[in-house]
């Protein structure tokens, strides 16, 4: 149930020299070995990475297929490179790694590293940074609008009215269900989930259940008789009135909603999804809701994305976001800032160096194998 606590000189360009001023191969007056972007991010952050040695960045915002890595790293020299600063957009996978044979450091900027195969990246002595925390508190804000939005009908009805479907107000018209009062069930408690915790619980009155795989010792609540209650999980889709899924994605979670248990919700409920894609079987979903089942949904996540089910794209029930829950101004530069700084150190600790900043987040047992200093 901790805070959290912001890193403010993650937030912003650094306006004094950096602790990482200096990059290991610079200090010892070899040429540095160049770092790529998979995707351009804020030209502040270009600038700072620019000036800790070569940098590689696409030119526009296209995904990056294996194919297209291949025609950029087939005899370049950016194929020297050693560090590689990802997004959840991009696969990376043997086939990649094995373009990029000097690699020793992928800075992930997103807290999820499904797409990333950590497998090789171990088999190959990569280590695997990620961005927890910095965007705990927006993701929890934007949770909860999608609470709200699949709860009302937002989306329908503002569709509706563009359209020009809306001629007067009527007494049982864009009929929704009510937040205040509710129940809400949180699936995966971790630093989002008990952010998220906190909102209904002081904003709106709701009662707060949740489930992940141990229950939270009460102890460690702010107050504990308030503190929310842990359910199973099929219990916890039974009882709840609005459902968020927060848990990360992998073989244990694949399809956690199957068709089974989301006809198991109750058929005023709503569920929201900003987990991963693949968590909702998400043809199952579109039928539950053209059977009337929910009173609505709210995905901003997807299996297959950026591609989205044609059958959701059907159902006026279901409001749809393109994978936005962190994207606000301050949270987005924030966590480009601190998978720069990260890739960064992470490079300067792989070559038994040390840096003044924050600790880098390894992913869990993706650290490097040499320890700094």
């Amino acid at each position: 149930w901790p805070t959290w606590s912001a890193h403010p000189e993650l937030m912003t360009s650094p306006t004094e020299p950096s602790p990482l001023s200096a990059s290991a191969s610079q200090a010892s007056g070899q040429p540095a070995s160049p770092v790529l972007l998979s995707q351009p991010l804020f030209d502040e952050v270009h600038d700072w990475l620019a000036s800790q040695g070569p940098l590689w960045r696409p030119a526009g915002d296209t995904i990056w297929h294996l194919d297209d890595w291949t025609r950029l790293l087939a005899g370049s020299p950016l194929a020297q490179a050693q560090g590689l600063l990802t997004t959840p957009t991009e696969r990376v996978d043997a086939d990649l790694l094995d373009l990029l044979p000097h690699l020793r450091v992928i800075s992930q900027m997103a807290v999820g590293y499904n797409n990333i195969d950590l497998q090789a990246c171990a088999e190959r002595g990569i280590a695997v940074a990620h961005t927890p925390d910095i965007l705990t508190e927006t993701t929890a804000d934007f949770a909860m609008a999608m609470v709200l939005g699949a709860a009302r009908g937002i989306g329908a009805a503002e569709r509706q009215l563009r359209a020009g479907a809306w001629t007067q107000w009527a007494p049982t018209g864009f009929l929704g269900q009510d937040v205040h009062g509710a129940i809400l069930g949180i699936v995966g408690m971790g630093r989002i989930g008990q952010a998220l915790a906190r909102r209904p619980q002081l904003g709106f009155g709701m009662r707060v259940q949740y489930h992940q795989r141990n229950p939270l010792p009460a102890s460690g609540m702010p107050d504990p008789a308030q503190a929310p209650v842990w359910l199973p999980l099929d219990e916890l889709l039974r009882t709840s009135d609005h459902v968020v899924l927060l848990v990360p994605y992998g073989p244990g979670t694949h399809h956690l909603l199957d068709e089974s248990r989301l006809r198991s919700m109750k058929p005023t409920a709503t569920l929201s999804n900003l987990a991963r894609g693949g968590v909702v079987d998400d043809e199952a979903l579109a039928r539950v809701l053209a059977d009337g089942h929910l009173a609505g949904a709210a995905l901003d996540v997807f299996e297959g994305e950026p591609q989205v089910h044609p059958a959701l794209l059907q159902q006026e029930r279901v409001m749809l976001t393109p994978h936005m829950a962190s994207a606000s101004h301050a949270t987005r530069r924030a966590m480009a800032w601190m998978a720069a700084r990260q890739l960064q150190a992470g490079l300067m600790a792989m070559s038994g160096g040390t840096s003044d900043g924050p600790p880098v987040r390894w992913v869990p047992g993706a650290q490097p194998k040499r320890p700094a200093g």
